[in-house]
């Protein structure tokens, strides 16, 4: 069965880094785009950043953009998320997603990200 397994997220301090992880099973990875999306305490989830199957194009929301970067490896399908200058407003649980048919998406058990001092 599909799987989506996050890692990586934790507490940092305003401007501080963080590197998520997404290890994938159960389908042909390679041939998928992924997304990372996040959900903060009362508001929709929302959709991050995109990277089509080969990885050549991605694609961020605006309030992320030139600081987060989404990347993946087919080889060890796994999708990632490199995080910098995080601000408080980027606190919310990070989640993994892939959309592989019609009414068909999987997505990971999230991982929590608090940007804080």
């Amino acid at each position: 069965q599909v799987q989506l397994v996050e890692s990586g997220g934790g507490l940092v301090q305003p401007g501080g880094s963080l590197s998520l992880s997404c290890a994938a099973s159960g389908f042909t990875f390679r041939n998928y785009a992924m997304n990372w999306y996040r959900q903060a305490p009362g508001k929709e989830r929302e959709l991050v950043a995109s990277i089509t199957s080969g990885g050549g194009s991605t694609n961020y929301a605006d309030s992320v953009k030139g600081r987060l970067t989404i990347s993946r490896d087919n080889a060890k399908n796994t999708v990632y998320l490199q995080m910098n200058r995080l601000k408080p407003e980027d606190t919310a649980v990070y989640y993994c997603h892939v959309h592989v048919a019609w009414n068909t998406d999987y997505w990971g058990q999230g991982t929590q990200v608090t940007v804080s001092s």
